[in-house]
């Protein structure tokens, strides 16, 4: 049962990413992808930090977190468009954006699993 939810987990966090890099893109670029993965890391920490701090259960991680996190979380595609940036030449750009996602992202997720270990 745990696999069937986090199938369907996936396939709603998948929607939540279309619908939000829709309402984002034409205004925010490639950086509608890195709000995406930073949200979704610190969504993560979170969970984790729960998990951590007793509140919340394993299956519950799994699901929300491997299943609506993993769906909504796209670093394949920051990865393409860092690769787009560098192949353009836009090198500073593109080492920006690669870095900050990165880093970003690290940043979150840490501070989501201190706030849910509370």
């Amino acid at each position: 049962m745990t696999t069937v939810l986090i199938c369907l987990g996936g396939g709603l966090g998948a929607v939540v990413r279309y619908l939000v890099d829709g309402a984002f893109r034409a205004r925010l670029s490639f950086w509608a992808t890195a709000a995406i993965n930073i949200s979704g890391s610190f969504v993560l920490g979170l969970l984790a930090g729960l998990v951590a701090g007793g509140g919340l259960g394993g299956t519950a991680l799994a699901v929300l977190g491997t299943g609506v996190c993993g769906g909504y979380t796209t670093f394949s595609t920051a990865t393409v468009e860092t690769l787009i940036l560098l192949r353009d030449k836009q090198y500073r750009d593109g080492a920006v954006y690669g870095l900050m996602t990165l880093g970003a992202s690290v940043v979150a997720v840490w501070g989501g699993y201190a706030l849910g270990a509370l």
